[in-house]
């Protein structure tokens, strides 16, 4: 189930909502079973080989709560608590077992529960939210919530109205928060205003389509990446994005593109000329974020900053986010 970006319920409609806090990490559905866990991400791949301390603390999770499937946010923490997506961009690429391993003891992750989907041989999605989070407290309690420092952990929910809680998530900074309707269903698949995502700084899906060579120090490399997003037709250019690149990012995207290129534009629209000249096209297989400040009046975006890639996106699924 996915949230719709948006803004807070109306104060007065506080008590029919719950409020969590908005993690910035990479959504995860857990299949728990016995003493193991298969790791699902949002486009159908298995990603337990990358989370291998996640796996590990299965052993003693799973015997506790018994046969579950959840739904979590793998994240990590920078050493002022506070969730990294760009240190997660380490950990999200690696299907090297020995590998994942290696990275977990440097840049460790933490899967953190925040619904229940089937439990005790019933599926529970059809009933409503609230009953869903009395179920999954009490598998918390029953020992799914690890200590401090463990790898599973089930956040409690934000107390207060939700205007203050926003408030709370941009001091403590975070991405912002995500409220629930207390009677909503769980479902499936589906993007719904049940779930609002309510965010500090508006961020969009990209599919990127093409680069422009650099200049200066990023000479014979990667200027900017030319974005783009779905609509009716097809893809819709949505500007290029220069900023937010480390050299190894560069280096990486360079290695993924390179076995992409193709002659001819992807595009389902002609971009306009200025923005493409010298473009290299490549497969629109690979999906990013970047943070923007608002879309032009053409339809690009204004001042994008680059965050990192979403393998765990489809390109058909990235359309342009609006608040609802």
């Amino acid at each position: 189930m996915l949230a719709t970006l948006g803004e807070l319920p109306p104060a007065a409609e506080d008590g029919a909502w719950a409020y969590e806090m908005k993690w910035d990490g990479v959504r995860a559905i857990g299949y728990l079973d016995g003493g193991s866990v298969r790791l699902v991400s949002r486009n159908d791949r298995d990603v337990s080989v990358s989370y291998p301390e996640v796996v590990a603390q299965a052993a003693d999770v799973g015997p506790r709560v018994g046969g579950v499937i959840l739904d979590g946010e793998l994240v990590t923490f920078d050493d002022r608590g506070r969730t990294s997506f760009a240190l997660l961009q380490e950990r999200m690429h690696v299907r090297d077992p020995a590998a994942a391993r290696r990275l977990a003891e440097r840049i460790p992750v933490v899967y953190l529960v925040f619904d229940v989907l089937h439990h005790d041989g019933h599926l529970v999605v059809d009933r409503p939210y609230r009953e869903r989070r009395e179920l999954l407290d009490a598998l918390a309690a029953a020992g799914l919530d690890g200590p401090p420092g463990s790898a599973w952990r089930v956040p409690a929910p934000l107390r207060g109205e939700g205007r203050d809680v926003l408030a709370a998530s941009r001091e403590a900074g975070m991405e912002g928060i995500v409220a629930k309707r207390h009677e909503s269903r769980y479902r499936p698949g589906r993007r719904t205003p049940e779930w609002r995502k309510v965010k500090h700084s508006r961020m969009q899906e990209v599919v990127v389509v093409g680069w422009r060579a650099g200049e200066g120090r990023r000479a014979g490399g990667i200027g900017a990446l030319l974005l783009a997003v779905n609509d009716d037709v097809g893809l819709r250019y949505a500007g290029r994005v220069g900023t937010g690149f480390t050299e190894a990012v560069l280096a990486d995207l360079a290695k993924r593109m390179r076995p992409l290129a193709r002659r001819t534009s992807p595009l389902g629209h002609e971009p306009p000329r200025d923005q493409i000249r010298d473009a290299h096209w490549v497969e629109p297989t690979l999906v990013g974020e970047v943070t923007f400040a608002e879309w032009t009046s053409d339809g690009r975006m204004r001042h994008p900053s680059w965050r990192g890639l979403r393998p765990d996106k489809s390109p058909s699924e990235v359309t342009r986010e609006e608040p609802q």
